[in-house]
C-alpha cells in the first residue's frame, strides 16, 4: 500500500469517528469536532503524499491547504473551510468555558471535512 492511500485511509476514519460520534441521542461532540479537522488535515497530507512532496509537521490546515495550492491552485477554494476547521484540533479538547461545541457547528464541520476528502479524492483518482 502506498503512503497517501494509508493516509486517506486514516482520514476516512476520521471522518466516520465524526459522524459516528455525533449522531444518537447521547452524542460526543467535543471529539466529533476534533475528529472532523482530523481528517481535513490527513486527506490533504495524503496529496502532498501522492505529489511526493514532504509531509508538514503540522496541524494548521490552512497552512496544508496553501501547500497544496503550491501544486495546483484549485485547492485555493478550501481556504475558507480549512479557516473553519484549523481551529478544532485542540478546541474543545481541554477543560475551557465551553465544554461541547453546538451540534449545528458538528454537523458543518463534518460537511467541510468531508468536502475536502472529497476534494482530495478527486485529485489524486
Amino acid at each position: 500500500m502506498k503512503q497517501y492511500e494509508v493516509w486517506l485511509i486514516k482520514a476516512e476514519h476520521d471522518l466516520a469517528s465524526a459522524l459516528r460520534l455525533s449522531a444518537g441521542d447521547d452524542p460526543i461532540l467535543d471529539t466529533a469536532i476534533y475528529h472532523t479537522q482530523q481528517c481535513a488535515e490527513k486527506a490533504l497530507k495524503a496529496y502532498l503524499s501522492f505529489k511526493k512532496h514532504p509531509i508538514e509537521k503540522t496541524h494548521d490546515i490552512e497552512f496544508l491547504v496553501e501547500l497544496c495550492a503550491d501544486i495546483d491552485d484549485s485547492f485555493n477554494s478550501l481556504l475558507d473551510d480549512a479557516k473553519v476547521l484549523t481551529p478544532y484540533d485542540t478546541a474543545f479538547r481541554y477543560p475551557d468555558i465551553n465544554i461541547d461545541p453546538d451540534k449545528t457547528d458538528v454537523l458543518d464541520a463534518i460537511e467541510k471535512a468531508k468536502k475536502v476528502l472529497d476534494y482530495v479524492r478527486e485529485k489524486i483518482t
